[in-house]
């Protein structure tokens, strides 16, 4: 049995005004907060609205992370996994990873690292105009070129910092959408170049390599091409063939019916974590969400909805993907949690008026007494 787990939640940096460019999706200026705050009930048993105990607090605050970090740590939580994201030549939403974890004084304590968020932004974080979603803001996708430049700065201003978190030496970095990130780059052949070249960039940099994780959505094909639907492939295909050095998921609703009780929703999940592990011939690291219910970014009701997400049940999640890294000694004791604090999509550790801190004591008790 693995002496040590490393339980890792994503973060979605948005609980701050100090973007400027998201000022157009919450005017108000303290962020997705604005969202949380106004979210009401869309039918008789609505688990909305939700407040969270901690207030509604800047994530790009030092002191804020501080506390944050403790409460994590403290319940078994020892990475951060930061969305991280880069629209129109340059970073978006940096400042709760720039001026908040890193400037916290503890920041040890909890590691972090970075999954590149590529999907194209659009009008979802836009309560006004959410219900029509399909104006692109921003695109996801980029070229070479850019992705020379963004990868560069990557390298020079994250991957050796002491906290970033890394598997045999070497940092981690998420991808989200790899049909995005080869769409972008023009097709199987040039991204896997790309990768290889980013590797090749990282070591002449002083790096031991780099550890590149994929996030799968579920079974399914990609358009390969870059360019039309003439080359698809199986995503576990195009993830072999790119060199990825492991894969997890990001959020249930990807590969699950998501529509029925968390108890329900759990065996499609395990059956899920054994077909992945069957399907590649890397390492896979179980992923644990917390619920779904994206109904506070929209007017309208939006069916796909997560219910009785009970700390009960997340512990028995929690149980399972304990015993799946158990199960598979030979790699890193790794396990993905959506999420720290993805409020309007109701998956989220932080403590709420509902559960208080049961989602926290779930991992806790499954973890806690693992903390080295």
């Amino acid at each position: 049995m693995s002496a040590k787990y490393d339980v890792a939640a994503y973060i979605w940096p948005a609980y701050t005004g100090k973007e400027p460019r998201a000022h157009m999706f919450w005017p108000e200026k303290y962020g997705e907060w604005q969202t949380v705050k106004k979210a009401q009930p869309k039918f008789a048993g609505h688990l909305w609205p939700r407040k969270p105990l901690w207030g509604y607090l800047d994530e790009a605050d030092p002191s804020v992370m501080e506390n944050q970090i403790e409460a994590a740590f403290s319940h078994g939580v020892n990475v951060f996994i930061y969305d991280w994201y880069w629209y129109d030549r340059r970073p978006f939403l940096e400042q709760c990873l720039n001026e908040g974890y890193l400037k916290a004084r503890n920041n040890e304590k909890v590691k972090f690292y970075l999954m590149w968020a590529n999907h194209d932004a659009m009008n979802l974080w836009d309560y006004r105009l959410s219900d029509d979603n399909d104006t692109i803001i921003w695109e996801g996708k980029v070229n070479q070129e850019e992705f020379i430049r963004l990868s560069d700065r990557l390298i020079r201003k994250y991957f050796s910092l002491p906290n970033y978190y890394a598997i045999d030496s070497r940092p981690v970095f998420q991808i989200y959408d790899i049909a995005t990130f080869i769409n972008g780059l023009g097709g199987l052949s040039e991204t896997k170049e790309a990768l290889l070249d980013f590797r090749r960039r990282a070591k002449l940099a002083g790096l031991p390599g780099l550890w590149l994780m994929a996030t799968i959505w579920g079974d399914h094909t990609l358009n390969l091409s870059g360019v039309d639907n003439s080359d698809k492939s199986l995503v576990s295909e195009a993830v072999t063939a790119l060199g990825f050095d492991g894969i997890t998921h990001y959020q249930y609703v990807h590969f699950a019916n998501i529509d029925q009780d968390y108890a329900k929703v759990l065996p499609e999940v395990i059956t899920e974590w054994e077909r992945v592990h069957k399907a590649f011939d890397i390492p896979y690291f179980p992923h644990v969400s917390l619920g779904w219910d994206n109904n506070p970014r929209h007017k309208s009701l939006r069916p796909g909805i997560m219910t009785n997400c009970l700390p009960s049940e997340i512990k028995k999640a929690f149980d399972k993907a304990k015993a799946f890294v158990d199960s598979h000694p030979g790699q890193a004791p790794l396990v993905t949690v959506n999420s720290w604090n993805e409020w309007t999509e109701a998956s989220y550790l932080q403590p709420d008026d509902i559960y208080g801190y049961g989602y926290l004591e779930a991992v806790r008790d499954v973890f806690g007494k693992y903390l080295q």
